[in-house]
């Protein structure tokens, strides 16, 4: 393979993009590197970790034959990331070596057989069933709940995100079995009914890569598989195969004490008093009575933080208590100017809605301090 006088942007840009998901260590060597091959004018790349994998291709200004070759991923976006910006490359390669010059600059590599890089192939013959939405659409709704998937539970399902179709309705749910997140959208056209869990880190990925604009994405799905279009990527990802809790039954609907807060406000209360909240506990104390709530963190140094807010508030006088961090992941990943607090008694999950906007929901369970 021989690629000559390219600016560098051609290769680093494209590996940036995949290479968030190649490991650093893996019992296989191949799975450190990434996929290159040249057909025409036309650049691909392939990165995968055998559960995931990410293509994306670039145009070249002139004809090239069909080869290919695996190199690491992680010292060739190192290389081009610490050379000049505008500078001009070349990549040749030959049995088990590639060189990467610049200037006076030359790097040689080691490569590995692109006949052994493990392609995911799509599934043919499977039941599909085809969602088109928005991307900006789609980024915001797994903003508004990726920070609630588990994070290496031994209930693997919850370290993943539940996507659900009902017809023209899109949901997507996370939790961890403290927390709940919740948001759906209404799509153009029915996609059929389905449940489906993906990886945790499909969902980080797919995050990352999605743009802020009303380009679609289509997603493919089978009962085993995930493919997703968008941007001249194509991330294709293999699902988890397990039982989600029913989301449904974790969503309080008679909740009658209520009360509408600034995030702003919140926010900057629960960190100033989280400051003196118990580094392994991390519990923070609401107590509300007419149209006041105070946040109440204490230590084990018997230390401790009062905030009061003054809010509009006519319910019951309640005493509960919550982990901060819950309420702060939510406050730091949904844009928005006001909160909806729905609480029942103090053994009662609390529910946290945007006021303008009823498709998403948080809900929080209590803790005792």
């Amino acid at each position: 393979m021989k690629l000559l006088n390219i600016d560098k942007d051609i290769l680093l840009k494209p590996l940036q993009m995949i290479s968030g998901i190649v490991e650093r260590r893996h019992t296989l060597p191949i799975l450190s590197n990434v996929f290159l091959k040249t057909d025409g004018k036309k650049l691909e790349f392939i990165a995968t970790d055998l559960e995931i994998q990410i293509a994306t291709s670039t145009q070249l200004d002139e004809d090239y034959s069909s080869e290919a070759l695996t190199i690491s991923a992680r010292k060739t976006v190192d290389i081009l990331r610490a050379l000049p910006d505008k500078t001009k490359i070349s990549l040749e390669a030959s049995e088990n070596r590639a060189i990467l010059k610049s200037g006076k600059s030359k790097f040689n590599l080691q490569t590995l057989p692109s006949k052994d890089f493990p392609l995911i192939s799509a599934k043919e013959n499977a039941k599909l069933d085809i969602v088109k939405i928005e991307q900006n659409v789609l980024k915001d709704m797994l903003q508004k709940v990726q920070f609630s998937m588990a994070q290496q539970d031994i209930r693997y399902y919850l370290n993943g995100l539940l996507l659900v179709l009902e017809g023209q309705t899109l949901r997507l749910i996370a939790t961890d079995g403290h927390r709940l997140a919740h948001a759906s959208t209404q799509l153009k056209s029915s996609a059929g009914e389905r449940e489906t869990i993906l990886p945790r880190k499909t969902v980080l990925e797919l995050t990352k890569l999605l743009n802020d604009d009303d380009s679609m994405v289509e997603m493919n799905i089978t009962d085993t598989q995930i493919n997703i279009n968008f941007n001249n990527v194509t991330l294709v990802s293999k699902l988890v195969d397990g039982k989600f809790p029913d989301y449904k039954r974790v969503i309080p609907t008679d909740l009658s004490n209520e009360l509408v807060i600034a995030k702003e406000d919140l926010q900057g209360a629960l960190q100033r008093a989280s400051i003196l909240s118990n580094e392994k506990f991390r519990g923070v104390r609401w107590v509300l009575t007419k149209n006041s709530l105070k946040i109440i963190c204490s230590n084990s140094e018997q230390e401790e933080a009062e905030e009061e807010l003054e809010i509009v508030y006519e319910g019951e006088p309640l005493d509960i208590g919550f982990n901060v961090n819950y309420l702060l992941d939510c406050l730091s990943n949904v844009p928005i100017k006001n909160i909806k607090c729905s609480l029942g008694d103090s053994s009662s999950s609390m529910l946290m809605t945007i006021k303008e906007d009823e498709t998403f929901q948080y809900v929080v369970m209590p803790m005792r301090i």
